[in-house]
């Protein structure tokens, strides 16, 4: 399958007023500004694109916005972030950090129907607050053209740093199924229960004293094996 992808950059946020939500640039308002991407990128790493309704973003396919109510707290914008390399194991993530105390924490997914008409799938997995909110194949979903939430309540048990991670998975063999994402949030809670966490592990300094131990050994190693 040919592929042509509109991408936009956007230098700046579009708006002064201030939002509750926790996530740096969580509409993605502001291009990628406050994330991540990693992973394998090959030809299509993560890209804003346009969810006007309107514009062909995705390969000529237009994105309505996403006006999914109850989860995040700032207004549906025009742009989301677009995976759909056909031979990817990508990521886009932020770190963030929490006070302990509850969160409401979710984000917006749409799989356009041209991507969803690929005969290979791709896996999708959404974790907030180091929680999995979602973890699915494009055709298991089997929801192409509408905007599905995925939230949850965070139990932040102590202070520290949270992870935000999305992960986007194809078998590099032919065309794949593609997902946007909007409105990643993380908002402080009055609601008690959810899901119990702690914060995102960091390796002790006896782990990385074993470690730096190690790489020296196996470095000793090498260089006997050269001489």
């Amino acid at each position: 399958m040919f592929k042509r992808l509109i991408t936009v950059g956007i230098a700046g946020l579009l708006g002064s007023a201030a939002h509750a939500n926790l996530i740096t640039n969580g509409s993605f308002e502001s291009g990628l500004t406050g994330w991540t991407a990693g992973g394998t990128q090959l030809i299509y790493p993560p890209a804003v694109v346009v969810t006007d309704g309107a514009s062909g973003c995705c390969f000529g396919e237009a994105v309505p916005a996403d006006t999914v109510v109850g989860g995040s707290d700032e207004a549906a914008g025009t742009h989301g972030v677009y995976f759909v390399d056909d031979g990817a194991n990508q990521t886009l993530s932020q770190t963030l950090a929490l006070a302990a105390g509850a969160y409401e924490i979710g984000f917006d997914a749409y799989a356009p129907q041209n991507g969803f008409n690929n005969p290979f799938d791709a896996s999708f997995n959404g974790t907030i607050a180091n929680i999995v909110l979602a973890d699915y194949t494009v055709h298991g979903q089997n929801a192409p053209k509408q905007w599905l939430h995925y939230s949850g309540i965070a139990n932040v048990l102590a202070a520290g740093n949270y992870d935000v991670l999305f992960r986007y998975v194809t078998p590099g063999t032919g065309a794949a199924a593609d997902v946007v994402i909007d409105r990643v949030y993380v908002l402080a809670s009055t609601q008690g229960g959810g899901t119990p966490i702690g914060p995102s592990p960091v390796p002790e300094p006896t782990t990385l004293a074993l470690l730096a131990a190690g790489l020296l050994g196996f470095g000793a190693v090498r260089r006997n094996k050269r001489s």
